[in-house]
């Protein structure tokens, strides 16, 4: 059983319990998740099972985007509403012209600090451990993308927003340095998200559908095949010579007689193109060099 299945992760458990329970419905240790969600979010999270976990490193760098609540007038040391609130409430909160305009200032490139609890290492150990254990440390900065920030409703404690980002991107910070903008403090309340990519969270199944499905044999309910993943790379057909070339991690010259036909439009070197044996199977990996593919990642 080799896919990616798109899960709704419900708030509550982590990233690594949906891996976990899939893992027992699907009655397969080789699982993996690409992209973390905090427990209290909730939304697409993307699963890969059997071989697919090994495409992972080349999916790319993914833009993402979401939707929740942000809660004006407090902020946490989480950035979220788990954590413990850091100094008073503030009275003192903005009107929706105001709001508006702070955030415009977190549109476009800039910089930003992952929250102290958060996964992002430092000399190997994720930030959490040194917070949980009172330890400050010095983050480092990153440079993130915020394509979209918007305002979909207000109230004067708490308003809903859609955010489209680059990946690396923390909402938690985005709502935590926005209240220090607006100088009432924030934290995020409620966070969904809803695209990873190309993939969708309305194509997204709970893990009650999966578990029903996976048990009256119906895979292909949740199971995108590998041939369906890495579509952005270009597709490379083999003949029955070329399949055993490439098992053998022999590199396939675009001339000869390894391919159906050469690769149209010819990729450049360094690219990396997809191969599929005669009966339409994604098999390998290759790099380009010069006028031939070098298999790098032989799934069979």
């Amino acid at each position: 059983m080799d896919g990616l299945v798109l899960v709704r992760k419900p708030s509550g458990p982590t990233s690594h319990d949906c891996v976990v329970r899939l893992r027992r419905i699907l009655r397969t240790k080789k699982t993996g998740h690409f992209g973390t969600l905090d427990p209290f979010a909730e939304g697409l999270l993307l699963i890969g099972v059997g071989k697919a976990t090994k495409l992972f490193p080349y999916f790319g760098v993914s833009d993402k985007t979401y939707e929740g609540t942000i809660r004006l007038g407090r902020a946490t040391d989480t950035y979220d509403r788990t954590g413990n609130p850091i100094g008073p409430a503030s009275d003192t909160l903005p009107t929706e012209a105001v709001l508006r305009r702070a955030m415009g200032r977190f549109q476009g490139e800039f910089v930003q600090l992952a929250p102290p609890f958060s996964a992002k290492k430092l000399a190997g150990k994720p930030l959490y451990a040194y917070a949980r254990g009172g330890i400050e440390v010095e983050r480092r900065p990153s440079q993130v993308r915020v394509d979209r920030f918007v305002l979909r409703t207000f109230a004067p404690s708490e308003f809903d927003f859609e955010v489209a980002c680059s990946a690396g991107t923390y909402i938690r910070a985005l709502a935590h340095d926005l209240g220090a903008a607006l100088g009432c403090g924030a934290h995020l309340s409620r966070l969904v998200r809803t695209s990873c990519g190309k993939y969708r969270l309305e194509n997204a199944r709970t893990m009650e559908e999966i578990e029903a499905a996976a048990d009256d044999g119906r895979i292909d309910f949740f199971l995108s095949p590998l041939e369906s993943l890495l579509d952005h790379l270009p597709k490379v057909e083999l003949t029955a010579p070329g399949r055993l070339m490439v098992k053998d991690g022999r590199s396939i010259e675009f001339s000869g007689s390894a391919l159906v036909s050469p690769p149209d439009p010819m990729p450049a070197p360094g690219d990396i193109i997809r191969l599929f044996d005669p009966e339409k199977r994604l098999i390998a990996l290759a790099r380009v060099r010069e006028s031939e593919g070098a298999p790098f990642l032989v799934l069979i």
